[in-house]
């Protein structure tokens, strides 16, 4: 048997049980991807990370990917957090270097970690089929990236929250980020994330819908700073800042289980 190191975090935990867990694997080498899927669905969180460690003059520390139980995602917030949080050690910062959306850098911070990210601009984009099965009331607006993510703006904090969408129907319309979002109660803005066709119907706290949700709120509250809550059953905290064409997205983490996974 093969022990492979393996750490479960929760990302933007603020208490215990909240925040988004995830699954942490530094590995020595790549292992073919039908292993990695494979142990992602045995590991049955929202994302599995693995990294491999760079050599020196690379330009990054690691290189890390990300499973959900059924596939493998182009970018994954919560689980980079995470992976800051298990590999950073005594540095102040650590930069991965992802395939599909580039290098991706965790700093530490007063409070907890630093998450910096792309931020993805939306434009408007009727997709009155997602706003149905989402259930009532409608959206204000209803915006997309061109890029399989969608944003769905509503009135009001208690809008979203009672949004009960119809998981089976939007997991046949393939795979999809679908953010539901308002302005907030006890923090500017709230916000739930969906993704049923990756295999996660109700995500609970998601650094990606955040690249969404960054560009739009700075722009609609006029100014670069925000503070954001997720209302997912576990519920999380996301510090928020435009920085150009970065969203930086900080919050905290809490280590649950520490041990080997045995292959």
């Amino acid at each position: 048997m093969t022990a492979i190191p393996f750490t479960q975090v929760d990302a933007f935990a603020h208490a215990p049980f909240t925040g988004n867990p995830a699954a942490v694997m530094p590995l020595d080498g790549w292992l073919p991807d039908e292993v990695l899927q494979g142990i992602a669905a045995e590991n049955n969180l929202a994302e599995t990370a693995f990294t491999v460690k760079l050599g020196e003059g690379e330009g990054a520390d690691y290189e890390l990917r990300w499973f959900t139980p059924t596939v493998e995602v182009a970018l994954c917030g919560h689980a980079t957090l995470a992976s800051g949080h298990v590999l950073l050690g005594h540095q102040a910062s650590i930069r991965f270097r992802t395939r599909k959306s580039g290098d991706l850098v965790v700093s530490r911070t007063g409070e907890g970690y630093a998450l910096d990210l792309p931020a993805a601009p939306t434009t408007p984009d009727a997709r009155p089929d997602i706003a149905a099965l989402l259930g009532a009331p409608q959206p204000e607006e209803v915006r997309g990236n061109g890029n399989g993510n969608v944003l769905l703006v509503y009135p009001d904090d208690a809008s979203v929250r009672a949004l009960a969408p119809d998981f089976a129907a939007l997991g046949k319309l393939g795979n999809l980020l679908i953010v539901a979002t308002a302005p907030g109660v006890e923090t500017d803005i709230v916000s739930r994330a969906f993704a049923p066709g990756a295999g996660i119907n109700e995500d609970p706290v998601t650094g990606s819908a955040h690249c969404l949700l960054v560009p739009y709120w700075a722009t609609r509250l006029g100014r670069e700073r925000f503070t954001a809550y997720q209302a997912s059953a576990r519920g999380g905290y996301v510090g928020c800042r435009l920085d150009g064409d970065r969203a930086i997205l900080s919050g905290q983490c809490r280590t649950v289980i520490q041990g080997n996974y045995l292959i």
